[in-house]
């Protein structure tokens, strides 16, 4: 029986090759970090569409780091973060600049590396399961587009290597998103 043209463009679309990132187990911090960036960068390489990017490099974060309970992104639209792509739990889906870690890492455009959530002065809890944090702004002409939200259920999960490593992911992104 021969094949409709719907059938054979699906076969097609199914037959592209597929993108199979895997960490290095074990390897020390930084190559890890080389690692996840070298695959984002392959990844959101020539694709316009920051959606899409945003939706892969939050996958990426999520299979590459561990003892993590969120990993994603938070756009800036209108003078606000407004939820994006990640994996976890459901999430706040607005943060005012200066509210919270999000919050505070987009007015200030600075990384936002907390051991102790419970500890931040005016800590939004989307999961009551967060116990550290670290809040990457992505900048992009000198404003903030995004920042890449890193959360962990372990008290003091995140270290300046963490820091150093997503930071440069932001640098690698920042004109993808």
């Amino acid at each position: 029986m021969a094949a409709t043209a719907l059938e054979l463009a699906t076969r097609q679309v199914k037959c592209l090759s597929m993108f199979d990132f895997k960490p290095d187990t074990g390897c020390p911090k930084p190559e890890t970090y080389r690692q996840l960036q070298q695959a984002a960068a392959a990844l959101t390489e020539g694709e316009p569409d920051a959606v899409a990017n945003m939706a892969n490099v939050a996958a990426l974060l999520g299979d590459f780091l561990p003892d993590l309970n969120w990993a994603g992104f938070y756009r800036v639209v209108d003078s606000e973060l407004v939820l994006g792509p990640f994996v976890g739990r459901p999430a706040c889906i607005r943060i005012p600049f200066g509210k919270g870690v999000c919050g505070t890492a987009a007015a200030d455009v600075e990384t936002q590396l907390v051991e102790d959530v419970h500890a931040f002065p005016g800590h939004i809890a989307c999961d009551s399961e967060t116990n550290s944090e670290l809040v990457v702004p992505v900048v992009r002409d000198g404003v903030v587009v995004a920042v890449i939200d890193l959360d962990s259920p372990s008290l003091a999960r995140f270290d300046d290597e963490d820091r150093e490593g997503i930071e440069k992911l932001a640098e690698i992104i920042s004109e993808r998103i």
